[in-house]
């Protein structure tokens, strides 16, 4: 399942939850705000629904162009079985979980197993197989006309309790494709026969979630519901600009404000918006996104205080939590100038040249201009804000502090905290886009203030993977060969390069290995940079000044989802089984490999049954999950559970 791109939020954690405002007045009983300063950076509570309408109107204004807030663009059951499973009372079996950044913190993904138990929602349709007798044991239907099948969803699992979230799409993307569904998080009861507790309809679109014991917090991310006029084409850019601006200024509360619509199991609707006192923001922000955090208690369920939510005022894109922080950083948007095109007068007819004669290089007088619908705007600073939130205490998390590094984040693994301080890996680029280089930034965690980093890797290149464990750290870039750079960060404010290993080809995600072993898989590439196929590669970082590589496995023309998704990659430590998701020209798959201390060594390939039809096809797996003695593959068409060892094929069970 392709996964939209996603962007994240969390907020302050500030009075009790209070009745949402429903006018742009009515602040008179506000607490004071609470403020926080830190440098550049400082988050703030409005005073109540005036102080938050003042504030917003005017960031907006600030930030609209001729055609609205689009300036920036990021570049998807037989009864006798349920019998069975209920009268079996073997033990749990081994099993393997999702793969996640940091221990104890679960993150959504499409398939959870609790050993006796695998859970999928695949077409809208939650199935929970008994791993025992290896049959659907129950289904539920969560789509019904709004968006069908189409719906891309993730679980959190919690006991008897699972959390479905149906995204409905990044905001960017709904401008480009269209709608894709409306968000929901659905809360479903998994003892015996499932059934739907309470849906949770958020304005906006889901970001991303994060599960540390029974409670979930998610987040998403909104856009004012401000309806602009229609640009008239022949209308000044200034006049289109101040249209909107007027737009603005008309515009209520309840136009930033999100709403939330929340179902119970008996299908009593409740209807709210998040408070303004419940709404932070950061010192510098547009007005043009909201991000709201939204918690629930998986063993509690969603009582009358509904989800807590709280918003701020920003936007954001990666989600990184401990067990004991929620960190948010706000990536730098993709900014692209809108460009149109001027009338165009019928050309002249062309003078004649002669036969084979090259083209002139430089256009004629006579040929279309463009010009820039409004006054040339200065691409914004390429930085990354981030926010960290105290998650210790059940409710809404607590607001800590916040901190701004220069450059970009690849991903979530692009952030660790460890031993007091946050350790942030971030590529920039130069302003002219001439040049680029990454660097390792060290924060303290309570203040989020600077303590040190190390700069310089990768010159001319970008990030592609990040890896922390404990005081080390890890850094691949590329563009035509592979640095591996190994980082000592014992000392916060003196962290220094150690080693660096350069190979052709890149690792897009590195996985610990076996002691001072580090797994990384990617693609491997000519010494010019063209990509030639997925490399799963050993690397032995006992020694943190010279790295090297022990072993490869290398695979033509093939590509893994791996590379992007963490999730898709499983790795079994007991016995050094590796599983990669592998799609070829002609066929697809899932790469079985087994990884010691000294070499990595193919196993074999697992494949599903090929789909009959008009258009025959193979489905291509997309995770792996270990339970007892046997591999568990999933694909969007059935669930395949093969001998671990042999990999003989067991049992096959369709989804559709």
């Amino acid at each position: 399942m392709n996964t939209l791109i996603r962007t994240a939020v969390t907020a302050a954690a500030l009075a009790a939850v209070t009745t949402a405002c429903t006018a742009p007045t009515g602040g008179g009983e506000d607490p004071a705000p609470r403020r926080t300063s830190l440098g550049a950076v400082r988050l703030v509570a409005y005073d109540g629904c005036d102080d938050l309408l003042t504030g917003l109107r005017e960031h907006a204004a600030e930030n609209v162009g001729p055609y609205g807030f689009g300036h920036a663009m990021p570049m998807a059951m037989e009864d006798s079985v349920r019998s069975e499973a209920k009268a079996r009372t073997t033990q749990t079996p081994e099993h393997s979980t999702t793969n996640v950044h940091e221990a104890g913190v679960d993150e959504p993904d499409l398939v959870k197993t609790d050993g006796d138990r695998l859970i999928t929602v695949v077409n809208g349709t939650l199935r929970v197989i008994d791993t025992a007798t290896r049959k659907i044991t129950a289904s539920l239907r969560l789509t019904e006309g709004e968006g069908g099948p189409g719906v891309p969803a993730d679980l959190l699992v919690a006991g008897d309790r699972a959390l479905v979230l149906m995204r409905g799409g990044d905001i960017m993307y709904k401008r480009i494709a269209g709608p894709v569904g409306d968000t929901r998080y659905v809360l479903v009861d998994l003892a015996g026969e499932p059934k739907v507790l309470s849906t949770i309809k958020p304005q906006g679109s889901y970001v991303d979630a994060r599960l540390v014991g029974d409670m979930v917090r998610l987040v998403t991310r909104s856009e004012p519901q401000i309806t602009f006029p229609e640009p008239r084409p022949d209308a000044k850019e200034a006049d289109l600009i101040a249209a909107n601006r007027a737009a603005i200024e008309k515009a209520p509360a309840e136009s930033w404000l999100p709403a939330i619509e929340i179902t119970d199991a008996a299908g009593k609707v409740t209807k709210s918006r998040v408070a303004c006192e419940r709404v932070s923001h950061p010192a510098d922000y547009t007005g043009t996104s909201m991000l709201t955090v939204h918690t629930i208690d998986l063993a509690g369920g969603v009582t009358a205080a509904g989800t807590d939510p709280i918003s701020l005022a920003a936007d954001g894109d990666i989600v990184y939590g401990t067990g004991q922080s929620l960190y948010v950083a706000s990536n730098p948007r993709w900014w692209f100038p809108v460009v149109r095109p001027l009338p165009v007068e019928p050309p002249p007819t062309p003078t004649p040249r002669p036969s084979g004669a090259a083209p002139a290089d430089e256009p004629t007088p006579s040929e279309p201009a463009v010009d820039v619908p409004y006054p040339a705007r200065t691409p914004p600073p390429e930085e990354t804000e981030v926010h960290r939130f105290d998650i210790t205490k059940p409710g809404a998390p607590a607001y800590v502090a916040s901190g701004k590094v220069p450059g970009r984040l690849l991903n979530q693994y692009s952030l660790s905290e460890h031993d007091g301080h946050l350790r942030l890996a971030t590529t920039l680029t130069a302003a002219d886009g001439t040049g680029s280089s990454s660097t390792v930034h060290v924060l303290k965690a309570t203040t989020l203030e600077k303590v040190g980093e190390v700069g310089g890797l990768g010159k001319g290149e970008r990030i592609y993977s990040v890896r922390f464990i404990g005081a080390i750290g890890y850094c691949v870039t590329f563009r035509q060969v592979d640095p591996l750079y190994t980082l000592d960060l014992r000392d916060p404010a003196q962290p220094k390069v150690t080693g660096e290993l350069k190979i052709t080809g890149y690792s897009a995600y590195l996985h610990p290995g076996a002691d001072g072993r580090l797994i990384g898989i990617g693609q491997e590439a000519s010494e010019k940079g063209r990509t030639l196929g997925t490399q799963v590669s050993l690397f032995d970082v006992s020694d943190p000044a010279t790295p090297r590589r022990l072993s490869r496995f290398f695979q033509r023309d093939s590509g893994s989802g791996a590379e992007w998704d963490p999730h898709a990659f499983l790795y079994w430590p007991k016995t050094g089984l590796a599983v990669v998701p592998l799609v070829q020209a002609e066929k697809s798959g899932a790469l079985v490999l087994k990884i010691d201390d000294k070499e990595v060594r193919r196993l074999g390939m697992i494949e599903h049954p090929v789909k009959e039809g008009d258009y025959p096809y193979q489905p291509g797996i997309e995770r792996s999950v270990v339970i007892g003695d046997s591999l568990w593959t999933v694909s969007h068409e059935g669930v395949q559970v093969n001998d671990m060892d042999s990999l003989t094929s067991q049992a096959w069970i369709p989804l559709r």
